[in-house]
């Protein structure tokens, strides 16, 4: 098996992953993976595909990811992952589809409107 190259998005960040077959070191922009992902939510974010389908210390990830907070940040790495494994076997789909690994959230942040404080919140309506 070769290198796999898929990526992941979460509202504004977006992952680059590159995984092979190795001892299970997982590299986010050049750091551990716990060393850039500092809460356990985080961490088991980004470890759950490899939970799922029960191939955790198999495979090398490098990942470059860039936008957006933190947690859209591991959720992009978790969808890559998931994309991966899927292109290694696609016997796992449908575990990794029944937790909803598989989608992309399509939710973003509204944008502000002009004549308006934020993307809903309107100025207070004055009758006189």
């Amino acid at each position: 098996m070769e290198v796999i190259n898929t990526s992941g998005r979460r509202k504004t960040a977006v992952a680059r992953l590159y995984m092979k077959p190795g001892k299970g070191s997982v590299t986010v922009n050049k750091k551990d993976a716990n060393a850039y992902f500092t809460t356990s939510v985080l961490q088991y974010k980004i470890n759950q595909p490899f939970m799922l389908t029960e191939t955790a210390g198999q495979y090398d990830v490098q990942v470059n990811v860039d936008g957006g907070g933190i947690t859209g940040q591991a959720e992009a790495v978790r969808l890559a992952i998931s994309k991966a494994l899927i292109e290694v076997n696609p016997e796992w789909k449908p575990t990794l589809k029944q937790v909803g690994l598989t989608t992309r959230d399509p939710r973003m942040v509204e944008r502000k409107k002009f004549g308006q404080k934020k993307a809903r919140k309107k100025t207070q309506f004055s009758k006189r």
